[in-house]
């Protein structure tokens, strides 16, 4: 009876230092949750604070926080920092508590990211519900997230001429038009054919961005002055103006900016001179009246020559897809394999990284998310394999990059940065193994997914979007 005694005791003295420690963590967790939502926050954008605040979600998506005691505990300390690691990866939660506290609009990232681990109920997890009892989610917090989310997307981000059913979805049809200077559009598109820019007068910027193919040059790294091979796949040009940085790394914050790198590097279009390569152009009369006509002077020079071809590049946008037209209420648009394979891209987390208009382009995410994406590609890691890290100098932004957009993507092949992938069908099966929690997905949903990024194909200049490219 003695041993049966103290077991029980024991297990009485575990229940009640468990109890005392949940009690504990309730008080600190409210106590130093970040502040609330300021004087004349709407109600929706209050309510998804609280559940932020609730659950604590700062505790492993924010770096700077008071963590719980035993983070300090040595086997704790090493299963929590690793989630915590993980966290910080995954998602920063920062810049969203500042925007519900302060009124502002979250990113279009942000609101897809955390309608995706809503939908499948994968915060807060599970052995951290097991100390903190008080940020388990109730269905109706679950609810104000995902109103919350919708509301911001009705408000900021819907396209024009989106149907009311779809102004609250992650993607939304691509715009007709942007406005644009058409004068200097004009110009732009001069110069973006003109292969004076180049070092030996042999490419332009479409040789790699050639717009009869998807708006890309079909090979797995690009191929520069002298035949030279670029060390990454070239980006689609086409809806390149939704991005909020341009290049696989974001070292252009613009299209201007994006314009001005190509022509300079020794191993794309090779020229070494602003100077020169605006002589070239200053010797032609006919340039310099369409200089004077776009910018009211001469002056012919980096920014001008750039600011033209970004302002040309602002029209190489793709509505009227066929998914664009079902967005927009025409539900005959997509048939039911397409429509299902939609609704997989956002179940499986697709929609997650890919939102916005071009479905991609708001935010950078590390290649191999959930899965070593390297390790099972095999061969030497390059410097472009590096992404983020060689703009910034982030040991946080190792592999990690834009990412990139969906549109018109059964025209850009070969796929990912390194153009290691020949097929959309690999693309997608490769995505889901790693950057989801899904890893392996059906030869059937793989078949879906597909179906439905074949309707993303766009037009432009009124004709839908082929690759005549020989």
């Amino acid at each position: 009876m003695s041993v049966r005694k103290a077991v029980l005791g024991a297990i009485a003295a575990g229940g009640v230092v468990y109890g005392a420690t949940v009690a504990y963590l309730d008080h600190f967790d409210h106590a130093t949750a970040p502040a609330p939502a300021g004087a004349g926050v709407d109600a929706a954008s209050t309510a998804a604070l609280n559940v932020i605040r609730e659950a604590r979600c700062d505790y492993c998506h924010a770096a700077k926080v008071d963590l719980p005691f035993y983070f300090s505990l040595p086997v704790a300390n090493t299963l929590m920092s690793r989630d915590r690691d993980q966290g910080l990866r995954h998602f920063r939660v920062e810049p969203v508590i500042e925007a519900l506290q302060n009124g502002g609009v979250p990113d279009e990232e942000p609101l897809a990211r955390i309608e995706e681990v809503i939908h499948q109920n994968r915060m807060p997890p599970t052995l951290y519900l097991l100390m903190h009892w008080h940020a388990h989610l109730s269905a109706a917090q679950r609810d104000s997230m995902l109103s919350w989310i919708a509301q911001e997307r009705r408000q900021h981000y819907a396209t024009q001429g989106v149907a009311d059913r779809f102004a609250g979805e992650p993607v939304q049809p691509v715009p007709e038009s942007i406005p644009v200077d058409s004068h200097k559009v004009a110009l732009g598109q001069r110069l973006f054919f003109d292969r004076q820019l180049s070092g030996n007068g042999g490419l332009s910027c479409a040789s790699c961005h050639s717009l009869q193919h998807g708006g890309v040059d079909g090979l797995v790294t690009a191929t520069g002055i002298n035949g030279q091979k670029g060390p990454i796949n070239v980006p689609t040009v086409f809806d390149a103006a939704f991005n909020k940085s341009q290049f696989w790394n974001g070292r252009a914050r613009t299209l201007a900016e994006q314009a001005a790198g190509p022509v300079m590097n020794p191993v794309e279009m090779g020229s070494h001179d602003w100077s020169v390569v605006a002589a070239h152009l200053a010797a032609d009369p006919s340039y310099v009246a369409d200089f004077q006509a776009a910018f009211g002077s001469d002056a012919i020079n980096q920014a001008t020559i750039t600011d033209a071809i970004a302002e040309y590049e602002k029209t190489l946008i793709t509505p009227d897809s066929r998914f664009d037209q079902y967005l927009k209420g025409d539900d005959a648009a997509l048939n039911t394999q397409e429509k299902h394979g939609y609704a997989l891209f956002k179940d499986v987390g697709c929609s997650g990284c890919h939102t916005g208009p071009s479905m991609g382009g708001q935010a950078f995410e590390p290649m191999g998310l959930e899965g070593n994406y390297f390790a099972a590609r095999g061969g030497p890691l390059t410097d472009a394999d590096k992404g983020r890290i060689e703009v910034t100098h982030n040991p946080a932004d190792m592999e990690r990059f834009k990412v990139p957009n969906l549109r018109n993507i059964a025209l850009t092949g070969p796929y990912f940065h390194d153009g290691s992938v020949k097929t959309l069908d690999q693309a997608v099966r490769d995505m889901a193994r790693y950057q989801t929690p899904d890893h392996d997905i059906s030869d059937q949903d793989v078949a879906d997914i597909v179906a439905f990024l074949n309707t993303l194909t766009g037009r432009y200049q009124g004709e839908t979007l082929r690759n005549t490219a020989p």
